[in-house]
């Protein structure tokens, strides 16, 4: 039948890859997504040669050099489209990668995991890559606060309280509402250096607080509090993410693309918030700027495929 298909390939090949981080390198489990554009006149693509390609193509780095995982992500996409006679194939890479670091008060060490996405597409014309990651903290919820602040001026005044030392007690005592736990996703598409790292605290920041594997209990007095101090919606956390990320780099192009998701495990209703936003680095400082919104926000596919 003579139709092309936007997409054809394979998705969950689980593989180990050797990758740059910093200073280190690490051999860390990954899953890889890979598909191709197929035109009308070919019947299909060979499946079972994809895993083959992406030991050719892995096994090329580790011999040598070890990359960064978006790099990566590239190399095998261009493999692919060299390899299988490709119009254009897209890479995806996730890897689960341990971050070391410290409790906030008692400066136990611990390890928290995060994943590290590569993403690239390839053509003919040439290959476009990103750099992604996804990390976990908490939103402590607003409206809720909000109305709990509001009960609580009440009481306070039916105590006897005045309305000044009502307002100063309200400002001093952290108040209560409902935690959701979130995670947020930043890819960012440039030429440029980004660190991973950054990113990632760049998705923990935007949330109201981050979360520890590893907590003492002032560390978690200090987390608590924290996320009840700083509440946050789901659409503050995407907002805020894409504001940190323009701000750590402001030499980004304004064809570069970023692309942020936040998604809140909700814990008073059965279903889940999500927010997200994408376009390019031009399109998010003009609104950022104070300038008219976007009249279009570049899609990932459409920015991968330009």
């Amino acid at each position: 039948m003579p139709l092309a298909l936007s997409r054809a390939g394979v998705g969950g090949v689980q593989k180990a890859i050797r990758i740059r981080y910093g200073e280190q390198e690490k051999l860390i489990a990954a899953e890889i997504d890979c598909t191709v554009d197929l035109e009308a006149a070919r019947k299909g693509v060979h499946m079972s040669r994809f895993p083959e390609l992406f030991e050719e193509a892995i096994e090329e780095v580790v011999i040598g050099e070890a990359l960064l995982v978006e790099q990566l992500a590239e190399h095998i996409a261009a493999h692919i489209v060299e390899r299988q006679a490709a119009l254009r194939a897209e890479v995806r890479i996730a890897a689960r990668y341990p971050l070391e670091r410290e409790t906030p008060v008692t400066g136990l060490r611990t390890q928290e995991m995060v994943s590290l996405i590569g993403l690239a597409a390839a053509s003919s014309a040439g290959t476009r890559r990103l750099v992604g990651v996804e990390a976990t903290g908490i939103n402590a919820c607003p409206c809720a606060q909000g109305l709990v602040r509001e009960r609580a001026a009440e009481r306070l005044g039916e105590a006897g309280f005045d309305e000044l030392d009502v307002e100063r007690i309200l400002e001093l005592v952290p108040l209560a509402t409902h935690n959701q736990r979130g995670r947020g996703t930043l890819f960012v598409g440039s030429e440029a250096s980004v660190n991973a790292e950054q990113l990632v605290r760049i998705v923990e920041g935007s949330m109201s607080s981050p979360v520890y594997e590893l907590l003492k209990r002032p560390d978690e007095l200090f987390v608590v509090e924290h996320a009840h101090l700083q509440p946050r919606f789901v659409e503050d956390s995407v907002r805020l993410a894409l504001r940190d990320t323009l701000a750590a780099y402001p030499d980004l192009n304004d064809a570069d693309f970023l692309l942020s998701r936040q998604v809140n495990l909700e814990t008073i209703h059965s279903h889940d918030v999500i927010a997200e936003r994408y376009g390019t680095a031009g399109e998010l400082r003009g609104e950022l700027d104070g300038g008219e919104p976007a009249a279009r926000h570049t899609e990932l596919r459409e920015w991968l495929g330009s």
